[in-house]
């Protein structure tokens, strides 16, 4: 039994259960990534991307910190860039995809799928500008 307060359990326990179907074994795809990962080859059919890796690179934001976006992507520009399919931002991942950039000469981008009724495709919210 937990020595946490009753209202602390409760709301850990809904918290816990969330991240269950979330949080996978580090070389995973979720339901979403594997989606943006198809995306992603259909652009690499027709020449726009060169080549993607799945949590290919990992960055050293500082002492213990550390962030991997899910895709290292080499669009056709042959500039590299980081793409992190987010579904629901927690903790720090924002200002994490900030610092980032901040600190590495790379573009790094969040992508989240858009409904279909709001034209579908994924938005992207790019972190280096």
């Amino acid at each position: 039994m937990s020595s946490m307060p009753l209202q602390f359990q409760r709301r850990n326990a809904g918290f816990h259960a969330m991240l269950a179907k979330g949080r996978l074994k580090p070389g995973e795809m979720n339901a979403s990534e594997r989606e943006y990962a198809q995306h992603l080859e259909a652009l690499k059919a027709d020449g726009r991307v060169l080549w993607y890796a799945f949590e290919g690179i990992t960055l050293k934001l500082g002492r213990g910190v550390r962030i991997t976006p899910d895709f290292a992507v080499l669009p056709h520009s042959g500039v590299l860039e980081l793409h992190d399919v987010k579904g629901l931002w927690r903790d720090d991942a924002k200002a994490k995809m900030r610092m980032a950039a901040q600190l590495f000469p790379i573009r790094i981008v969040a992508v989240k799928k858009r409904l279909k009724r709001d034209g579908g495709g994924w938005s992207v919210e790019d972190f280096s500008e």
